[in-house]
C-alpha cells in the first residue's frame, strides 16, 4: 500500500481546518511529454518549494513534481509551530557532537527562523508569524531541566527569548492543572502551514520555477542526466532533489531505511468564544513534555487546534476518539465542546531525531526526517540543499555528516521495531516515570 493514497483522495487535500481556510485554490497542471531542466525537485512540501525557490532565485531552471497538491503531505497538516534551534536539546547535542558543532547546529536552527520571516516579508505572503511557544512539563525535574535551559541559552548561547515560567506563570497563559511549570520562547512562533506552503508555491511560480500537480514519481533512472519518470511524461535533469519526507517510499531505498513514516493527529473544535479563555490566554502555540508529545494553538476564529496521538501503520484510526482522549486530559472541561475537523497525517522521523541528510545519487541530494520540528528545518533544508547545488555545500555536508544510523533490518524492519519502542514510552508516560 502507498502512503500517498492510503487515507486521502487523489488531486485533494486533508479535509482539515487549514484547508477549509486555505489562500487559494490554485491548482497546477500534471506533467506531460518530455522536458529538460537543470534541477528536478520531487515533492511539493516545505523541503520542496523552499529548494526550489531558492534554486529559482539563483537562476536555475526548477520543475517541481508532487503527487497531489503543493503542501498535500505534513507541511499543510501540521501544527504550525515554528521552533528554535534543532528537534533536540542543546545539552543533547553538545554530548552527542561537541560544544562546536552544537553551536553550529544551533545556528542553522536559528537561520531558520529567520528564513520563515524574510520569506513571508520578501514576497509579501498572506501569513501571519504569530510570536510564542511555551513548554508544559508534567513533573518538577522536568521543570527544573526547562529552567536550566532556559538560562544555558541566555548564558552559552546568547538566546535571552526563553522566559522560565513557574507553575503560577504558566497557568496564567494555559489555565490547565496537567502542568506543573515550564518555559515560553517568545522567539518562537506559530502559523497557518498550508497558507504558508501555498504562498511559497506562489513564490516559485513567480520566481520561474515550473510547477506540476498530480504527478506520481514512479521511477528514477541514474545518469547524467537523471531521468524522473511519472504515468504521463518525464524529466532529465542535471540535478535531483529528493523533498518526500514521510512520503517518499522506496524511490531512495537508502533514505529509506534511515526514516521512519509514523501518522500524527489534529482535531479543531468549534469557535470558542468566550470559553477561549479556558484554553490560552495569550496566543501563543504550546506543547508538553510527553513522548508522543501533545501540541496546540488557537486558530484565527479563536478554535483549539489540538494534536495528539500516533499510529504507525498505513491506515488512520478514528481520529476523532485518538485525540480526544488527551485533550481532555489536558482541559476536562472541553468534554462537550464539538469538533468541526479532524484530520491526520505522514511524517518521519529519524533513531535520533536529527534530520537525515544524504546523496543517494552523485547528482542527487535529499533532506528528510524532521521529526516533529519540520516547518523551520525543512524550509531551511530546503535552502541548504539549493546551496550545494549551486556548489556551497558547507552546511549541507555539516548535517550530512551527522551519524543518523539507519533502523535494524531497514526499512522491511522499522515499521514493528518502532511500534515496539513507542508502545513502552506509551506505557512509561501512563505510569508518570
Amino acid at each position: 500500500m502507498n502512503l500517498l493514497f492510503a487515507n486521502d483522495r487523489k488531486g485533494e487535500h486533508a479535509p482539515s481546518y487549514y484547508a477549509a481556510t486555505a489562500l487559494t485554490d490554485r491548482r497546477w497542471p500534471e506533467l506531460k511529454g518530455r522536458h529538460r531542466a537543470d534541477v528536478c525537485v520531487v515533492g511539493g512540501g516545505f523541503t520542496g518549494l523552499s529548494a526550489a525557490l531558492h534554486l529559482a532565485e539563483k537562476g536555475y531552471s526548477v520543475r517541481l513534481l508532487e503527487a497531489h497538491r503543493v503542501g498535500f503531505g505534513a507541511s499543510g497538516r501540521n501544527g504550525g509551530q515554528v521552533g528554535s534551534g534543532q528537534r533536540l536539546e542543546q545539552d543533547d547535542l553538545e554530548k552527542a557532537h561537541g560544544p562546536e558543532m552544537a553551536r553550529r547546529l544551533w545556528d542553522i536552527g536559528e537561520d531558520a527562523k529567520a528564513l520563515i520571516r524574510d520569506l513571508i516579508a520578501r514576497y509579501e505572503m498572506d501569513v501571519t508569524f504569530h510570536p510564542g511557544i511555551a513548554h508544559a512539563c508534567r513533573t518538577q525535574s522536568e521543570v527544573a531541566h526547562s529552567h536550566h535551559m532556559a538560562e544555558k541559552l541566555a548564558r552559552d548561547y546568547g538566546y535571552d527569548q526563553v522566559e522560565p515560567l513557574s507553575r503560577e506563570a504558566l497557568h496564567a497563559i494555559l489555565p490547565s492543572e496537567a502542568y506543573l511549570g515550564g518555559d515560553i520562547d517568545r522567539g518562537a512562533g506559530h502559523l497557518h502551514p498550508l497558507n504558508f506552503a501555498q504562498a511559497l508555491a506562489l513564490a516559485c511560480e513567480k520566481a520561474g520555477v515550473t510547477i506540476h500537480e498530480g504527478s506520481l514519481v514512479h521511477h528514477i533512472r541514474p545518469g547524467e542526466p537523471v531521468r524522473v519518470q511519472t504515468e504521463h511524461g518525464h524529466i532529465d535533469a542535471d540535478h535531483l532533489i529528493f523533498a518526500a519526507n514521510g512520503y517518499l517510499g522506496n524511490l531512495a531505498p537508502r533514505v529509506a531505511s534511515h526514516v521512519m513514516p509514523i501518522n500524527n493527529f489534529i482535531v479543531a473544535t468549534e469557535p470558542l468564544g468566550p470559553r477561549v479563555a479556558e484554553v490560552l490566554r495569550e496566543n501563543v502555540a504550546v506543547a508538553d513534555t510527553k513522548f508522543v508529545v501533545n501540541y496546540w494553538r488557537l486558530s484565527d476564529d479563536n478554535r483549539l487546534l489540538f494534536g495528539g496521538g500516533e499510529s504507525y501503520g498505513y491506515k488512520f484510526p478514528d481520529i476523532v476518539q485518538t485525540v480526544r482522549k488527551p485533550m481532555l486530559e489536558v482541559y476536562p472541561s472541553l468534554a462537550n465542546v464539538k469538533i468541526d475537523y479532524a484530520w491526520g497525517g505522514t511524517l518521519a522521523i529519524t533513531r535520533t531525531r536529527m534530520p537525515y541528510f544524504a546523496r543517494p545519487l552523485k547528482n542527487a541530494l535529499s533532506a528528510s526526517g524532521f521529526s516533529g520540528h519540520g516547518v523551520a528545518m525543512g524550509t531551511m533544508a530546503g535552502k541548504i540543499m539549493a546551496e550545494a547545488v549551486a556548489g556551497q555545500a558547507e552546511r549541507f555536508d555539516l548535517m550530512a555528516g551527522l551519524k543518523v544510523p539507519g533502523f535494524p533490518g531497514g526499512s522491511l524492519l522499522r515499521s514493528p521495531l518502532l511500534v515496539a519502542a513507542m508502545t513502552w514510552f506509551s506505557m512509561r508516560d501512563k505510569l508518570g516515570i
